[in-house]
């Protein structure tokens, strides 16, 4: 059975209604994506953050200090991304993964060393290795967008299973806690550089 005229307008004016409602829905996501993020910025910028970074810092860099003698760049560095993420008080993704993946390893059994293995089965792996890199090697690359996408899930905690827009928003907010953390440990630097190059007084002779 053939439409009319009229009920081909009617489908046409519907569907083009569908469209703008739909475009001025992604508009507005859009939007409200852009402003998070803004306001994400603007929040490791004020000196209540910078405050609050600050005092859980040196917090964390006393308990390293307490807990071993000479403490390794390693030690530091998860102790200053411990208290960055403390400072974000779990509202973002990549500051609850750092929480969390801190308790794992906190909490985490020690394994059995495993067997050492013999000559066959280590060439058995090394065959298998050779089979995996020969389908590495087949498979399609993928688009230049996408193989951006997954480096930047692999440098934002916890960002490797996100969506795209939900991914830049905690890159966003990521790359404005690490700036912060970069000034705070910066003045902090400086601070103790100027303590340790002061010299005390020498006493009054008599």
């Amino acid at each position: 059975m053939a439409t009319s005229p009229e009920s081909r307008s009617v489908e046409r004016l519907i569907s083009e209604s569908r469209k703008r409602k739909k475009k001025k829905n992604q508009n507005q996501n859009q939007n409200q994506n852009q402003n998070a993020a803004k306001n994400n910025t603007a929040r490791w910028r004020t000196p209540a953050e910078h405050q609050t970074y600050s005092s859980k810092l040196l917090e964390a860099l006393r308990h390293v200090r307490r807990t071993t003698t000479n403490p390794p760049s390693r030690a530091v560095r998860d102790a200053a991304d411990r208290a960055l993420a403390a400072a974000a008080k779990g509202r973002t993704r990549w500051s609850r993964h750092i929480l969390a993946h801190r308790l794992k390893l906190k909490f985490k059994k020690k394994k059995p060393p495993r067997p050492i293995s013999g000559a066959a089965d280590s060439r058995s792996k090394k065959s298998g290795l050779d089979v995996l890199k020969l389908m590495g090697k087949k498979k399609r690359r993928l688009p230049a967008l996408q193989r951006r996408v997954r480096v930047l899930g692999r440098l934002v905690p916890g960002g490797k299973k996100l969506s795209f827009p939900t991914l830049l928003e905690e890159a966003t907010d990521y790359i404005a806690a690490l700036e912060m953390q970069v000034r705070t440990m910066t003045a902090l630097t400086e601070l103790l550089s100027v303590a340790g190059s002061v010299t005390p007084a020498a006493a009054p002779s008599r």
